[in-house]
This record gives structure tokens, C-alpha cells and sequence, in this order.
């Protein structure tokens, strides 16, 4: 047993040393010494709370018993008392009123609410100048954060100054040790809380971590729960990695004004010196912008290309601006030095940059956005003189209030122009020039009719025009065409669902059959297909009547779609979902290529499977088989479970390679993340993924934490192997402990 107690003691010793270094840490970055006068005016953003009701205020006296002594003015009221006086609620077993001096003494089981929601519980109290000043005996304060503060003796004056004695702060309520002691707290033999400027003073504090010391500061200061900005460093992070050595980073936060501020973020690297980094942000009354930038002068310039170069940098500037309640206007852009400078630091993880510039419109069903836009690839293998400029890209649709024939019509508008310095063919049926510019516009129709025994029929058609202006595009015979197009589609969708109800709950079967009829695509070898590549098709897209994913391409020929969907909807608030079906290519020139899918003339039967038997637990399956042969094209399975105690989830993807639309090898990986919760607090959690076709890991992470109301502990290691160039694969263990409202410390070391 002895042996046994060493043990712990050494345990907790070297978890406090650790705990020591990171409350050293936090208490500093909140302010280990109080700031001066000058800086702390600067820094007065919030107004100081209303601690005397308005003249006129009546106090209002609810007691089980009351006495008064006219002739020396006192009061005394017994029993349950509560007093009410504007936003003040003070109740006692006993208040004693002094008329004379406006004073008032409270005493057993004192709880005294004040209008900004702390809570005061004492012993005894005294309250005067209209509940402005007074003082407490054995006092806790309950802040607005869920902190709390013990004293032995409090005072205030002037409204808004208050001075503790032997004090206790925490914010521990459940997360308690063995004797009900709070897990950490700090003990400070003086706390001086000025409500004026917003701040509460630290004198001679120790932290405590379960029960032992572990931390001692002459002084410190924090701001207080009304506080939600103000200048100051922020937690330090420190981490090490393979790609810069060690690093530490601490953050400055410069509180210019209300609505906007700067934020320094610089880090020292062992290996390549520092990186320095700001980051703006400024609110205006119509919206906000931000811009982040940052660079490095490499003390090492012995990486791999594009690595291999002394200065390298970024900036991104992201902006939202409501121009009215319908319209909006904004940008996001991000500029880099070079390919894999965002990804080596761990500025961003993005493989392609988009840089946009927008404008939309929302009213009711109708819609536009305008944008310009610009790629930039930042893998080894990306041509980026092939990556186009789009400027500008407008859509527009408009549906029609009033009902025309009995149906809906509405109206799409789509426009861009392409610009590249490279012309690209991405594969034999897609190929991209240097410059094309579309226009399109479409009037679409369509009517729902449900007869007398439940079938919902529709009635649609679509008339298009397109023009398309191209030059120097793959495969053409000119270097400069035009090309104009009218694109008719007309069909009907028939529905018939059949209902059923019953003890297990309400079935729903229902038949689907569709026939859609377009004239053959023309002309596709002198059109740029830029918005157009991608293609799959499954069974969410089975009854769409072009399965394009964009509007340079478009679906030809007479066609049909049948199949079902069915719905089971449990009693319990489950379901089971099952859709299946086919497309039968009747007449005319097909649109599709190899890979699709749809380029025969009966196409592959698609399947989707969503059943979910109780909240917590849902499984999804979809797949794609071949019509002849039922073999799996393409599959996608998922789990998830929920509960109180477990999370998981694992998701499996089998896809077959398309070179006809933009995928040149078959994708099959397999991933996955889950939790375990304790009932004490503590936790495991993990999650990976794993490229079956390639026979490699992709990511993985897997660690322990702890949290409760005032504390949260995580100790985690996790593997990145995706390496590009300079970009090399990483490994780290990273701890992160947070001590809630003082902040957070992330310790890391890469390998």
C-alpha cells in the first residue's frame, strides 16, 4: 500500500511539474504583471456596469415580519426577506435599514444578485449609497464565466472598485478531488476588481493543481467576464517539426478599436529563423474584411524546389459586404510565394487555391451571382498556364410568381469567359482552349397534376440557346470559332405512390418512370468544355434531365428513367430509404463516354440505401453495377453511431477509374474516426485513412483527453503522408491542456 501511495505521489509530482510550466504560461499571457494607467484606459472598450438604479427607484420589501422604530429610523425586517430595488435582488434571513444613513446590513444566507448577473452569497453584508458601496463577511462570487470567488472579506467603493481578502479563484464546480476541493484554483492573498476598467488584479497568487502548489506570481492581472477583447498576448504555442526545427510562437493582440484590430503572430524556427505574420481584421457597419499575411527569410535554402529560396511568404484577404437585406458583395484571394510554402509551415493545407471576387442576389426563388475567378494548383503535378481566369461567371434564375398554363415557368441565365495561356486537352471529350466566352439562356416549364387515384404527373420543357465564342481550342479545325445551339427538351415525369400505414409505421413505395426527349448534342468537337468534366452518375442523379454537371455539355437523344423509391418510417422516429433504377437510351446520338455509366444503351443500374433503426445508429449504402454482368462499378458504404458514451463512424469508397472525365485511376479508400467517453471524464479517440488502391496510410491520429467544467487535458499523435516535394510527410505528438477562463497551451514535437 506504501509502495502503492509513492507511486501516485511521483505521478502526480511529474503532472504537476508538467501543469506548472503551462499555468506559468497562461498566467503570464493574462497578464502576469498589472498594465499601466495609460494602457488600461486605452484598452476601456466596455462601459462599466449600472450599479445604481435610476432616481425614483422604489425598493420594494417582501418579509415574513416587519418592524419600525420611527424614532431612530430603523427597519428591521425577519424571516424569509427579499428585496428587490431596480435590478438588484438581495435576499436574507434578516436586513436590518438604517434609514438615516442609507445603510443596510443583510445577515444569514445572504444572496445578493447584481444587475450585470454576478451573485453574491455571504454571511453577512453591507450595502449602502443606494446598493453602490458596502462590504462582506465569508463570501463566494459567482461570475457571469461560471467562475467563482471565495474571500474571507470583501469591500466596495465608488460603485465599481472592490477589494477581496484572502481569496480563491476557480472555476471548477463538478470537476472536484476526493475531499470536494476544486481540481486547480489560485489562492492570492489580495484580488482588487476594478469595474471601471474591466480588469481583475492578482496580489501574491499561487496556482494550485490537484491540491499541490505548483505556480507562484507577485502579480497578475485577467479581465473580467464582461470583457470579450482587449489587447495583450495571447497563449504561446510551441511545437517542433522536422521541416523547421523548434519553434515557439507568441501571439500579440492589439485592440485598436471596437470594430477593428490587428493580431502579430510571429515564430521563431531553430532551422530557418523567424516567420513573421499579422493578421487585420476591421468590421464596417455593412460587413467585414480581413488580411492575413506573413513571410520568411530561410536561413536553410537547401529544400527541394520551389523550397529552395530565401524569401518566401503569402498574404489572403477575405471580404463580405451586405449591400441590402437581398444583396451581397465580397472577395476571398490568396497569394503565395510559391507552391509549397502554405503547406510546409502550416499556414494552410490547401493543394488549389481559388481566388474570387463576388456579387449575389437572393429574393424569394429568385437568385444571381456574378464572380470573377482564378485557380492556382500547388501540387508537383499541376501545369498552372493551364488553370484558367474566369471573368466574368454570371448566373441568374428566375421563377415566375404567377402560374403560366397551370405550371411554373422560370428562366436561367449563364455567361463566362475563359481565359488561359495554355490550351489543355483533359481527355478525348473534354478539351479546353485558350479563350471561350458562353452565353446562355433558358425558359423552363413544368406542371404537377395529381389524378383522381393519387399518380402525380408532370408535364415539363425546357427551350435553350447557347453561344459559344472559342479560340485555339484542342481538336477544332479552326483556330477562332462561334457556334450557336438551340436545345429543346420536353418529357413527362409520372409518380404513382402507394401508402401504406400500419403497426410498424407508414410505408411509402413509389414507381417512377420519366421520358425525356432532346435533339443530339452537335458540334462538340468546336466547343470548350470547361464546367462540364466531372460526371458521376448515381442514384440521386437517375431522374435529372441532363446529368451534366454544368452547361457546356448537355444530354441528348430520347431517353427513358424508371425505377422506384421507397420509404419505411419507423414509429420510433427511424426510417430505411431505397431508390433503384435505370436509364434506357432510346433514340438518337448518345452524349456520354466510357466510365459514365450512361454511354450504352441501357445504362448501369444504380441503388441507394439509407436506413437508420434508431437516431444513433445510421448505415448508407450506394453502388453503381454493371447492366450485363452485375458487376460493381462503383460503391460507397458508411456507418455512424451515436450515443452518449461512443461516436464513430467508417466509410468505405470503391470507384472505378474515368479518364473521360477527369479521373485517371480507381479510387478505393477506406476511413474512419471514433470517440469513447468515461464516465469519469476521460476519453479515447482516434481516426485514419487508408488508400486500399495504393497500399498506403494517407492520415491517421489517435490520443487520450480529459475534460470536465474547468479543465481539459488532450494528448494526441498523428501522421500526414502526403508529401510533395519540399512539403515532406509529418509526424507529431501534440499535447494541449486548457485551463477554462484563463486559456490554452499547445505543446508539440514533429518528427
Amino acid at each position: 500500500m506504501r509502495q502503492d501511495a509513492t507511486i501516485k505521489w511521483k505521478q502526480r509530482r511529474h503532472l504537476c511539474r508538467l501543469v506548472a510550466v503551462v499555468a506559468g504560461i497562461l498566467m503570464f499571457a493574462a497578464g502576469a504583471f498589472a498594465p499601466p494607467a495609460t494602457a488600461r484606459l486605452a484598452s476601456n472598450k466596455v462601459k462599466p456596469q449600472l450599479k445604481t438604479p435610476p432616481a425614483g427607484t422604489r425598493l420594494h420589501v417582501t418579509t415574513d415580519r416587519l418592524t419600525y422604530n420611527s424614532n431612530t429610523k430603523i427597519a428591521v425586517a425577519t424571516g424569509r426577506v427579499l428585496i428587490t430595488y431596480g435590478k438588484y435582488i438581495l435576499v436574507a434571513s434578516r436586513v436590518v435599514y438604517d434609514q438615516r444613513h442609507d445603510r443596510m446590513r443583510a445577515v444569514g444566507e445572504v444572496r445578493l444578485r447584481e444587475p450585470g448577473g454576478n451573485i453574491l452569497e455571504a454571511n453577512i453584508a453591507q450595502l449602502q449609497n443606494k446598493f453602490r458601496d458596502g462590504f462582506a463577511e465569508h463570501l463566494r462570487l459567482l461570475l457571469t464565466n461560471d467562475a467563482t470567488i471565495t474571500a474571507d472579506y470583501a469591500k466596495r467603493r465608488n460603485g465599481n472598485e472592490t477589494t477581496y481578502t484572502h481569496v480563491t479563484y476557480t472555476r471548477c464546480k463538478t470537476c472536484l478531488m476526493a475531499d470536494g476541493s476544486p481540481m486547480w484554483q489560485i489562492r492570492s492573498v489580495k484580488v482588487f476588481h476594478d469595474e471601471n476598467d474591466h480588469t481583475i488584479y492578482h496580489t501574491d497568487s499561487t496556482f494550485e493543481f490537484l491540491g499541490t502548489p505548483v505556480f507562484w506570481l507577485p502579480k497578475f492581472s485577467h479581465p473580467d467576464p464582461t470583457v470579450k477583447r482587449r489587447s495583450g498576448f495571447l497563449i504561446p504555442e510551441f511545437n517542433y517539426a522536422n521541416t523547421f526545427g523548434f519553434a515557439a510562437s507568441i501571439p500579440y493582440f492589439w485592440n485598436l478599436a471596437p470594430n477593428y484590430d490587428i493580431t502579430f503572430r510571429p515564430m521563431i524556427t531553430t532551422r530557418q529563423g523567424p516567420l513573421l505574420r499579422a493578421t487585420w481584421r476591421h468590421r464596417l457597419t455593412s460587413g467585414s474584411y480581413s488580411i492575413d499575411g506573413g513571410g520568411i527569410y530561410q536561413l536553410d535554402k537547401k529544400l527541394a524546389p520551389p523550397g529552395n529560396r530565401r524569401w518566401r511568404g503569402f498574404v489572403r484577404t477575405a471580404g463580405n459586404f451586405e449591400i441590402n437585406r437581398r444583396w451581397s458583395w465580397g472577395w476571398d484571394g490568396t497569394l503565395a510565394s510559391d507552391d509549397t510554402f502554405l503547406r510546409r509551415y502550416d499556414i494552410d493545407g490547401r493543394t488549389r487555391l481559388e481566388n474570387r471576387v463576388f456579387l449575389t442576389g437572393i429574393h424569394d426563388r429568385n437568385f444571381l451571382s456574378a464572380e470573377a475567378l482564378h485557380f492556382r494548383g500547388l501540387l508537383s503535378g499541376d501545369i498552372n498556364h493551364t488553370y484558367p481566369y474566369a471573368t466574368p461567371f454570371i448566373r441568374q434564375n428566375i421563377v415566375l410568381d404567377q402560374p403560366v398554363m397551370g405550371g411554373e415557368l422560370g428562366f436561367n441565365t449563364s455567361i463566362y469567359s475563359v481565359k488561359r495561356r495554355t490550351a489543355v486537352s483533359l481527355s478525348p471529350v473534354a478539351n479546353q482552349g485558350t479563350d471561350q466566352t458562353r452565353a446562355i439562356i433558358e425558359a423552363n416549364w413544368k406542371r404537377r397534376i395529381v389524378s383522381d387515384g393519387g399518380a402525380v404527373i408532370t408535364p415539363f420543357f425546357s427551350l435553350r440557346g447557347d453561344l459559344f465564342i472559342t479560340s485555339n481550342l484542342p481538336g477544332s479545325p479552326n483556330n477562332d470559332d462561334i457556334t450557336g445551339r438551340v436545345l429543346p427538351t420536353a418529357g413527362l415525369d409520372l409518380r404513382w405512390p402507394l401508402v401504406r400505414s400500419g403497426g410498424f409505421g407508414q410505408q411509402v413505395f413509389t414507381p417512377v418512370f420519366q421520358l425525356v426527349s432532346s435533339p443530339g448534342e452537335s458540334r462538340t468537337s468546336r466547343i470548350g468544355n470547361e464546367d462540364s468534366v466531372a460526371l458521376d452518375f448515381d442514384h440521386t442523379s437517375l431522374f435529372l434531365h441532363n446529368r451534366f454537371t454544368g452547361n457546356d455539355r448537355f444530354e441528348g437523344g430520347t431517353r427513358a428513367n424508371a425505377g422506384f423509391l421507397y420509404n419505411w418510417m419507423f414509429e420510433n422516429g427511424g426510417f430505411a430509404r431505397v431508390s433503384f433504377g435505370q436509364t434506357l437510351h432510346l433514340a438518337g446520338k448518345n452524349s456520354f463516354a466510357a466510365g459514365s455509366g450512361l454511354n450504352r444503351s441501357q445504362s448501369d443500374l444504380v441503388a441507394g440505401i439509407a436506413f437508420q433503426p434508431y437516431e444513433y445508429l445510421r448505415f448508407n449504402y450506394q453502388a453503381r453495377f454493371d447492366e450485363k454482368s452485375l458487376a460493381i462499378k462503383s460503391q460507397e458504404a458508411g456507418i455512424s453511431l451515436d450515443t452518449k458514451s461512443f461516436t464513430a463512424s467508417l466509410d468505405y469508397a470503391d470507384i472505378d477509374a474515368a479518364p473521360n472525365y477527369g479521373r485517371p485511376l480507381r479510387l478505393e479508400q477506406i476511413w474512419g474516426e471514433a470517440k469513447y467517453r468515461f464516465e469519469n471524464g476521460w476519453s479515447v479517440f482516434g481516426g485514419f485513412r487508408y488508400d486500399l488502391a495504393l497500399d498506403r496510410h494517407v492520415r491517421h491520429i489517435a490520443g487520450i483527453g480529459y475534460d470536465c467544467d474547468c479543465f481539459a487535458f488532450k494528448l494526441f499523435y498523428k501522421e500526414s503522408n502526403i508529401s510533395d516535394r519540399d512539403a515532406t510527410a509529418k509526424r507529431a505528438i501534440l499535447m494541449s491542456i486548457e485551463f477554462k477562463t484563463l486559456g490554452s497551451a499547445t505543446l508539440g514535437s514533429g518528427f
